[in-house]
């Protein structure tokens, strides 16, 4: 390969691209390997910062990795890239369920089930999260 031509691809050595450092941690989080998926996505994700679909997979393999807090932060980075994005609110609704951060969680939840109202997911996670402590004490 030439390099400078325009017809032709950068030469990127032992490089590889964000979509396939992508493409290889879904594969690794479809085989459950959840914290190496992390690894490879975060690679990822500094190659293509604010790329969405990058930023959902990586907070994926953080939550199912049980690293709460980092998945926080990402689904948090995503929604500055796309403030309507269902899943993410879901997701850190999850995420900050697991940190022990209720109300939080509910208001993304509750944002995830306006943004999709047909989402049996969503809904499911809302209700499971019971009634706010406000509602329980107008009771």
């Amino acid at each position: 390969m030439h390099a400078g031509r325009p017809d032709e691809p950068p030469d990127l050595g032992d490089h590889e691209s964000a979509y396939s450092l992508l493409q290889r941690g879904h594969e690794l989080m479809r085989m459950r390997h959840n914290a190496q998926a992390a690894i490879v996505l975060a690679r990822a994700a500094r190659l293509e910062p604010g790329k969405g679909s990058i930023l959902e997979a990586l907070g994926r393999a953080y939550y199912n990795s049980g690293q709460h807090e980092r998945s926080r932060e990402t689904f948090e980075a995503l929604l500055e890239v796309d403030p309507s994005a269902h899943y993410a609110h879901y997701a850190l609704g999850q995420s900050l369920k697991q940190l022990g951060r209720r109300k939080e969680a509910r208001t993304h939840l509750r944002l995830a089930v306006a943004l999709s109202p047909t989402s049996p997911l969503y809904r499911g996670a809302l209700d499971r999260m019971g009634p706010s402590p406000e509602k329980r004490g107008a009771r």
